[in-house]
């Protein structure tokens, strides 16, 4: 009696055994715990998953996230610098005493200054600018004069040379368009843009005054 009542508490105690190993695979025989997943009983190995681990992707920075480019602020344009008016033409500068006499529209040469200038009712109007008289032997002639005529386009006969913007106050002795480095054979050359004005300006009667 004694003896199976051991061997009924050594069966009750091996069956609470197998119950608290966790092993739902069963026992081996001399007391092994079988791997689960194993029908031969012999130990195995973990194998690795078939579906490759992913990486997580590296997030690509969206233009909301990325860090601005700095602005670079353009500086600003520097205002251009007016130029400044030039001083009015004084006509205590004019050495032509009739011409600033003389009412009305007038003009004065300085033969030495090679300057000239036009004249209102004893006023500058216009220049001084530069002018270029008779060479020595052509001479130009000093003294008050008066404007004879205009013609646009002359052309000498005696030197055939044009003399555009023509504005004579003695015969054969004008101003006119002409070179500015070579002198004349009396008239007074000016620029182009003189010789215009002197043409639109001057009539027919105003003094021209001419000093040494």
């Amino acid at each position: 009696m004694k003896k199976f009542l051991v061997g009924v508490t050594a069966l009750a105690t091996a069956l609470v055994l197998t119950a608290c190993s966790g092993n739902a695979g069963g026992s081996a025989p001399g007391g092994g715990a079988v791997a689960q997943g194993d029908p031969a009983g012999g130990p195995t190995t973990t194998a690795p998953s078939s579906t490759p681990a992913t990486s997580s992707p590296t997030p690509t920075p969206s233009s909301s996230s990325s860090t601005p480019k700095p602005t670079s602020s353009k500086p600003k344009p520097k205002p251009t610098p007016k130029p400044a008016p030039k001083p009015a033409a004084n006509a205590a500068d004019v050495p032509c005493k009739a011409a600033l006499a003389s009412p009305g529209v007038s003009a004065c040469v300085d033969l030495s200054a090679l300057k000239t200038w036009l004249l209102q009712d004893g006023k500058v109007i216009y220049g001084p600018v530069k002018q270029l008289p008779g060479k020595k032997g052509h001479a130009t002639p000093t003294g008050v004069f008066h404007v004879s005529a205009k013609v646009k386009n002359y052309h000498s006969k005696a030197f055939d040379a044009p003399m555009p913007n023509s504005v004579f106050f003695l015969p054969g002795i004008a101003f006119h368009t002409g070179s500015l480095s070579v002198y004349s054979h009396g008239c007074i050359h000016l620029s182009a843009a003189a010789s215009q004005k002197y043409f639109t300006t001057l009539q027919n009667g105003d003094v021209v005054q001419v000093v040494a």
